[in-house]
């Protein structure tokens, strides 16, 4: 395994699926998404989930390692080394949970606008708008869906400030994100420091000539239910959202560099049941802190604790506000939302 590990001839791609395939059967054989394992996502669960046996969180991306069982770390322990910069390599994980705070409806739920509008296209079943099938067939669900959460129709909220904060700080290594809202981006999270797990509205491709274009420009078309083409060949032009059946975008194979690297892992906002995203959970080393603030236990922190995780149960904008005020960075997140409001109201105005 270590000399396979070293090739330099060795892609992130193939080792991944080398890992994969020794552990569970959640990614075909061609590395793409398969139904029951995974999802696009977006700020709101867009998403099947699922607890599949297949790919155990423990075991598909888990890192070995344990640690002497200790007094159990708080919430404050974790503040007073992030601010005395003991973490400097922070790596954040986050699903929907931290979206819905900014009005990110779930288009699921019946009777929220989005979903009542998505019913005059006759959906086989909710994720078939997320099916390439489906979407070939007729694209105008999906685009239905992308205009209500095309970027810069939502805000983001504190969770996605305290994030920039820490990179700002330069103490954030990597964000990695199940949500397609690009509520990240518009908080000023640079790209480079982002891995959409799930894709992103910031890019798109054509899907017969394979042109690539920037998100903004599909807006016009988007925003007056036109569904956009490519000039060239009058394909569709298609946000770079993962579907199921299309291979994880390659920037996720960051996690194989980061996660051995990062020295606090900071999950928030998410149910951990979609994989591969979830099993990521169980990649930093054993020695690693642990911070869970979410609504509810979930993955390893209910089954499997370590001696160093540390959990904020209840609403998660509470919980980062609370981690937020122990560190003493109230009034810099404060200023740093405020600056970003400001900036969305001066854009919305020319």
């Amino acid at each position: 395994m270590a000399s396979l590990v070293s090739s330099s001839l060795l892609s992130p791609v193939r080792l991944f699926l080398y890992l994969s395939s020794r552990t569970s059967r959640t990614l075909s054989a061609n590395g793409r998404l398969s139904q029951r394992s995974s999802c696009p996502g977006s700020g709101a669960a867009l998403c099947r989930q699922t607890n599949s046996p297949r790919w155990n969180g423990t075991r598909g991306f888990s890192s070995r390692g344990g640690g002497s069982a200790e007094d159990q770390q708080t919430l404050e322990d974790i503040a007073k080394s992030i601010r005395e910069r003991q973490y400097r390599r922070v790596v954040v994980m986050a699903g929907a949970g931290i979206s819905t705070p900014s009005g990110i409806p779930d288009f699921r739920s019946p009777g929220s606008g989005l979903y009542d509008n998505l019913q005059q296209y006759d959906l086989p079943y909710a994720e078939a708008i997320f099916e390439l099938s489906f979407f070939h067939q007729n694209p105008n669900p999906f685009f239905a869906l992308a205009k209500e959460l095309y970027p810069g129709n939502y805000r983001p909220n504190l969770t996605h400030y305290f994030v920039r904060l820490l990179h700002k700080k330069s103490q954030l290594l990597r964000m990695y994100t199940q949500n397609i809202d690009g509520l990240e981006r518009l908080a000023g999270i640079p790209p480079e420091m982002l891995v959409e797990a799930h894709g992103t509205f910031a890019t798109a491709t054509c899907t017969v000539c394979l042109r690539e274009y920037e998100g903004e420009e599909l807006r016009s078309d988007v925003m007056s239910g036109t569904v956009p083409q490519c000039p060239s060949c009058k394909g569709v032009v298609k946000p770079d959202i993962v579907f199921f059946g299309e291979e994880l975008p390659l920037h996720f194979f960051k996690y194989l560099t980061d996660f051995p690297q990062a020295d606090l892992l900071i999950i928030m906002g998410t149910s951990l049941e979609v994989e591969p995203f979830a099993s990521l959970a169980g990649s930093v080393r054993g020695s690693v802190p642990r911070l869970l603030i979410n609504r509810d236990l979930v993955g390893p922190f209910a089954w499997r604790r370590r001696p160093h995780d540390v959990v904020q149960l209840g609403d998660v904008v509470a919980g980062v506000r609370a981690l937020v005020d122990a560190l003493g960075w109230t009034q810099e997140l404060d200023a740093l939302m405020a600056a970003g409001a400001e900036k969305a109201s001066t854009k919305t105005e020319e």
